[in-house]
């Protein structure tokens, strides 16, 4: 167990401290951990009390459920992270700047999400696994997407369309494409095939030739 630092960080929602007890954060560290290793169906509640080192009924006092204790994870996580697309800071950091090139946003977008990733990478883990067997948190990350970012991401798009950077084809298109290409590149990097992790110089040339390939494609000039 570590000393709380990154999870209170994370549980931050909207700038405001969730105030969590000792007990609390211990078992959602450890349902973290073992959710991680292991999957949520694969884990059950009395190997997390084990991790935590608190009695399996001290775990249903502050989560009725498993699956409460999943989406305590996971929301957080959609609100402040993943699905920001969404964090308001995250928002702000990305959506509100002004850049001269589609490209700088492209870059700006995706150093942005592959640092975070990487400083949350176990819960960001679950968060991938169970999307696609928990509809709530499917349609929770549609809809704080679809009211946070889409319409800024959309005129971002519209703007370097209208300077004639991008092909005139639907920013829906668009959105879709650079999402899967960098999506496609953190998953691949941190978790299918981290052979660059911890090399800052080799993460740096994939990083930009995963740029050139969203700009450009795979074309020979």
């Amino acid at each position: 167990m570590n000393n709380h630092k990154w999870l209170k960080e994370l549980l931050k929602i909207n700038g405001k401290d969730v105030k969590l007890s000792e007990k609390q954060m211990k078992i959602l560290e450890a349902a973290i951990e073992m959710f991680a290793e292991k999957g949520y169906s694969a884990t059950s509640t009395s190997e997390i009390a084990k991790r935590a080192g608190v009695a399996e009924g001290t775990i249903f006092r502050h989560y009725k459920t498993k699956k409460d204790l999943l989406l305590a994870i996971v929301t957080p996580t959609l609100i402040k992270s993943v699905a920001p697309f969404l964090a308001k800071e995250f928002v702000k950091e990305v959506f509100e700047n002004e850049y001269h090139h589609f490209e700088d946003f492209v870059r700006a977008l995706l150093k942005n999400r592959y640092e975070f990733v990487k400083k949350y990478l176990p819960v960001i883990r679950i968060f991938l696994q169970e999307m696609a067997f928990h509809a709530e948190i499917k349609e929770r990350f549609k809809r704080i997407f679809m009211t946070h970012v889409y319409e800024k991401f959309k005129r971002i798009i519209e703007h370097f369309q209208r300077k004639g950077e991008i092909i005139s084809i639907p920013p829906e298109s668009v959105i879709r494409m650079t999402i899967t290409t960098i999506a496609g590149f953190i998953i691949t990097q941190l978790i299918v095939l981290p052979h660059h992790k911890g090399n800052d110089e080799q993460e740096e040339a994939e990083i930009e030739r995963t740029i050139q390939f969203l700009m450009h494609g795979l074309a020979k000039k």
